[in-house]
């Protein structure tokens, strides 16, 4: 590639592509988690992955107060979730719900990346 072509490469405008969002969440979700945080010390949720269950992997939940180097920061409605570096990935382009019925309250993960899942649910594999 000659100097011209590349000065001329290098001065084109980038194209710039919407960035995919690492995880959503859904009202009930942030109204669960608005619930959940809220309190004299300010505390956020930091969802994470952990190798557990049938098909090797299961969602971890932890309440923290701080946000580790590298962790993704999600704000939505007021509500701000910490995703763990070592869970990107896997949890790239997840919906985030919680979900109540008559036997169980839980956050639920609608993730596009899974390709498999165990019979209750509880573990997957990407």
């Amino acid at each position: 590639m000659s100097l011209a072509a590349k000065v001329v490469k290098a001065a084109a405008p980038k194209i710039l592509r919407p960035r995919k969002a690492v995880l959503t969440l859904t009202p009930a979700a942030v109204s669960r988690l608005r619930a959940l945080t809220d309190g004299p010390e300010p505390k956020v949720v930091r969802v994470g992955i952990r190798t557990k269950g049938c098909s090797g992997q299961q969602y971890d939940l932890q309440y923290t107060t701080k946000k580790e180097k590298f962790d993704e920061e999600i704000k939505q409605d007021g509500v701000t979730v910490l995703v763990d570096n070592k869970a990107l990935l896997s949890v790239l382009g997840s919906e985030m719900d919680y979900v109540e019925d008559k036997l169980s309250a839980q956050f639920v993960f609608n993730n596009p990346n899974v390709k498999e899942s165990c019979g209750c649910g509880m573990s997957f594999m990407t």
